[in-house]
């Protein structure tokens, strides 16, 4: 996989550079409400700007349907790249349009452009190979040199991820360099202990990870809605709380081989209910409750760790030597629910081990939550993507890098 670094020694000045970025922020109408995405894929544009290049960013944002839709605009991002890099961005208000190419056509050495929402294209993500490849034939027109820094998209066989590489000279961006470094100390010669803290709504998005940690974790907690199905599959009642049932099966077949491999798996002792579920826009306080995990009351459902829960996990966590936490522990946007989210954060900080946040929600948490994001490892750019790696899976953006 060639770096930007070797890209650069061989010189870009003039050239046009296509940025496959992850821009996709979470918005409140158009502003922004984490830009740590943005700043994820600064650094690279940066370089490649100095260096003289004319560097075209494009990414997706949310999940329009293959057309234009004014909700899910790049344009908020491209403003923010803009303030974060002190230079003016330009804005092509389509992907591979008459905007497009004169936006990009009018780029002159050492400036940076971002195309609008590739989403907006069918082609993007078609499952279709002669569709999708017929947008990247048309994406390659606008550069040059091809740079994959979205690591966020990197599981995805997109036409901009997958097939747009295959077509133009290629490198890989200091933030999936750094991404990959990052997972390859979770998966090779890890140090130990090793934990792993897993929560998220649904224990389906988790299988395989876990699956896959099994076989090289010393300790699983457990946290979030996921854990509800866990605690169903142990014979306890979990009242109104988010359950699938379908997967219980395949919980209990893990937690025997986690007890047969000696992988410590650690759930819920106590957790924080409420009648109904709360208005995350409001934030207005709660009637909630600290229950035993095993003694959830009918009609309540369960938002949160309670607080022995966050002292046993902070105990779990202190003397890891490697940790690798994603997914919140309850619905840590209202704060009545966020105290188990916050313990595992600053469980982290604490922790004189390796951290590495996950990604998606997580790493969204640290921020919203008010944490230092330099006193973790690492915080990633991917949820997905991370876990996809962790699964062992291979990832359609870094395999088309690899040539």
């Amino acid at each position: 996989m060639k770096t930007i670094d070797e890209l650069l020694a061989e010189g870009v000045t003039g050239k046009r550079v296509f940025v496959r970025a992850d821009l996709n922020v979470p918005l409140s109408g158009t502003t922004i409400t984490d830009d740590g995405r943005i700043r994820a894929v600064q650094p690279t544009v940066e370089k490649l700007a100095a260096a003289g290049a004319r560097v075209i960013v494009a990414s997706h944002l949310g999940r329009p349907k293959g057309a234009p839709d004014p909700a899910f605009s790049l344009a908020p991002a491209a403003a923010r790249l803009g303030e974060l890099i002190g230079a003016d961005v330009a804005f092509a208000t389509d992907t591979v349009g008459e905007s497009a190419r004169a936006t990009v056509a009018a780029l002159t050495d050492g400036r940076v452009a971002v195309i609008e929402n590739l989403r907006f294209n069918p082609g993007e993500t078609s499952k279709d190979d002669a569709e999708r490849g017929a947008f990247a034939d048309q994406l390659a027109e606008l550069a040059d040199v091809y740079v994959g820094d979205g690591f966020g998209a990197v599981h995805r066989k997109h036409a901009s991820v997958f097939d747009l590489p295959a077509r133009l000279p290629h490198a890989a961006g200091d933030l999936i360099a750094t991404e990959v470094g990052v997972l390859k100390k979770l998966t090779e010669n890890v140090e130990r202990p090793y934990a792993v803290v897993l929560g998220g709504s649904k224990v389906s998005d988790k299988l395989g990870v876990i699956d896959h940690l099994l076989e090289r974790a010393d300790r699983i907690l457990i946290g979030g809605g996921m854990a509800y199905t866990f605690l169903k599959a142990q014979g306890h009642e979990v009242g109104s709380s988010l359950l699938q049932e379908d997967q219980i099966p395949a919980v209990l077949e893990y937690l025997k081989r986690a007890e047969d491999k000696g992988v410590e798996f650690v759930l819920p002792v106590d957790v924080v209910v409420c009648e109904q579920f709360p208005d995350l826009k409001a934030k207005a306080p709660t009637e909630h409750r600290t229950v035993p995990a095993d003694a959830i009351p009918a009609g309540f459902m369960g938002l949160d760790n309670g607080p022995e829960t966050n002292k046993l996990y902070a105990s779990k966590l202190a003397d890891a030597v490697t940790v690798f936490w994603n997914g919140p522990m309850g619905v840590f946007e209202h704060p009545d629910y966020a105290e188990g989210t916050r313990a595992v954060a600053q469980a982290l900080v604490d922790s004189e081990g390796f951290s590495v946040v996950g990604g998606g929600d997580s790493a969204a948490a640290v921020r919203i939550l008010g944490f230092d994001e330099n006193a973790f490892g690492h915080i990633s750019t991917g949820g997905g993507a991370s876990l996809e790696y962790l699964e062992g899976k291979t990832l359609p953006g870094l395999a088309a890098l690899e040539d």
